[in-house]
This record gives structure tokens, sequence and C-alpha cells, in this order.
């Protein structure tokens, strides 16, 4: 009697009955006892080992010498506007088309809006570059010229998914990770740093929240700090006022943000910039683990 295959064997056969065996009944029951566990155990093969997750890389102080060069020359570039000042030039000005389309191009998602504002640059469209927002591309555009790779900072066209991954980093590897979350009330902003803010109607305070959070889009915003003085965080960001745009920031006398008016976009979060200020380009930073 033959009972079936098992998983991945040849075919079992029953052995040849001995004397005085009870007859071809007692075998088959045997076999209806056996097929159901054969069965499950060919339903139920080993999980597979976990993919280890790749630590990210330690990058030398020319990363964040080159972040900083480029920020400020695509703002000199726009005319060096700044957000307390009228504005000198727009999105929509013909000058500025292959700018934005360089930032579109370090995303992922840029092909479907590159596509549409070629074809309003084609015609002369006072809307070219009006949406979507490109603020999240221009920080990608930024960091990948830095030579950044995507494993440490994934670029995106929304701010929120490549702060997702920065969060997750700080918090697998705090000892190794690019930039560490923290929350605005905890760190006077420097030279290199993210600083964020959420734009939505029902804004979040902190970036634990943004880690609750994570994975679904938040309306946010973010500008790389270039220069911190007296009372002040001047920072560029993109899509600012329909430009590269320089935002000056008001500070505490501890250099911390002071909080902005009613309606306006709400900082959650300061990004503490570590390339080139880790090992082993640098010590070992005393508390690497982004506060709990």
């Amino acid at each position: 009697m033959t009972i079936g295959k098992t998983c991945g064997t040849e075919p079992t056969h029953s052995p040849p009955r001995r004397r005085g065996a009870r007859g071809p009944r007692a075998g088959w029951s045997a076999a209806v006892v056996l097929l159901p566990l054969l069965a499950a155990a060919c339903a139920a093969p080993p999980p597979p080992a976990p993919v280890a997750i790749e630590p990210p890389l330690s990058y030398p102080p020319s990363a964040r010498e080159r972040m900083l060069r480029i920020a400020t020359a695509e703002w000199e570039e726009w005319g060096r506007q700044q957000s307390d000042a009228p504005p000198r030039t727009r999105e929509s000005d013909a000058a500025n088309f292959p700018r934005v389309l360089a930032y579109w191009r370090a995303v992922p998602e840029g092909e479907a809006p590159i596509a549409r504002n070629r074809a309003r640059y084609r015609w002369g469209s006072a809307d070219t570059w009006r949406e979507p927002a490109w603020s999240a591309a221009f920080i990608s555009f930024v960091l990948q010229g830095a030579g950044v790779d995507r494993r440490e900072f994934p670029p995106s066209a929304a701010h929120a998914f490549y702060l997702d991954a920065l969060i997750l980093d700080a918090q697998r590897f705090p000892a190794l990770a690019p930039f560490i979350p923290h929350d605005v009330a905890d760190r006077a902003p420097q030279v290199g740093d993210l600083v964020c803010a959420d734009r939505s109607s029902r804004p979040i305070g902190s970036w634990r929240e943004r880690a609750a959070d994570r994975g679904a889009f938040r309306p946010t915003h973010c500008d790389i700090v270039v220069r911190v003085g007296a009372g002040v965080v001047e920072a560029v960001g993109g899509n600012l006022r329909d430009a590269v745009t320089l935002a000056v920031m008001p500070t505490d006398a501890a250099g911390r943000l002071l909080p902005r008016g009613r309606g306006e976009p709400r900082f959650f979060a300061v990004f503490e910039n570590r390339l080139g200020r880790l090992p082993p380009f640098a010590p070992p930073p005393a508390n690497g683990a982004p506060p709990s």
C-alpha cells in the first residue's frame, strides 16, 4: 500500500505484512492518521532567516562641507532671496525651469511632475512648477549632490518620508546614525542641522509623534541651517515664496527656536547633522542616542 509523497521525498510504501499481523484495514487506518500529519508538515515550512539591516556609513567632513556649499550656491543662483524681503524671482520664471527640474530628478517620484511641467514650460505657462511642492526634492537634491547615499538619506518628494528613515536609523543605530532628532526645546540649531516644521491643520510638536505616525503622509517642511547668530538662525529651503529662500528664524538667549505665530507652520524637530563628526573622522559622541 502506498501512503503517498512526503515533502520533497519519494513515495513511501508500507512494509511487508508479518505473520499474525492484522489485515489491510489496520494499514489503511494508520495511513488515515499519518496523511494529515504529513500534509501539515508540508504546509508549514520553517520561517526564513531574518535579513540583517545594514548599518549606516560614517561620512567624512567633506560631505558636510559639500552639503552646505551646494545649499548656499543654489540660494545665490536664485538671487539670494530672503523670507523677510520682497521676492526677487519665482519658480515660474524661465531661468528657474532647469533648476527645479534638477531637484525633481533627484527623487524617485519625479517623472510625473517633470512630464506635466515640461508641457507647461513649452507653452510658456505662468503655472510652471506651481505644483506639486518641490521643497523635499530640493533637500534631496542637496544631500545627493553632497554624496550622501540613499542608504543614509533616502530621497523623497515628501519630507515626512525621508524623516521617517532618519528617525529609524537614530533609533536602531544611535552611535552611527548621520542625523539625530531632537525636540525644539532640547537643541539650539547648529550649522548643517535640519530644522523641520509641520504645516498641517493639527501640527505635531515632537519628533516622537512623527515616529509614532511613521509611514503616513504629513505636510511638513525642512530647511538647512547655514548660519547661526545672536538671536537668529538662518536656513536655506526650497519652495519658500516660490523660490530657494533664506529663512530668518528668531531664537531665544540660548539659541533655541522661538515658537511661530498662529497659523504658521509649527516647529517639531531639529535634526542634528553628524556628517563628518563620527568615528573614524571624530571621537565618538558622548551620547549618541536620541532622547527617549
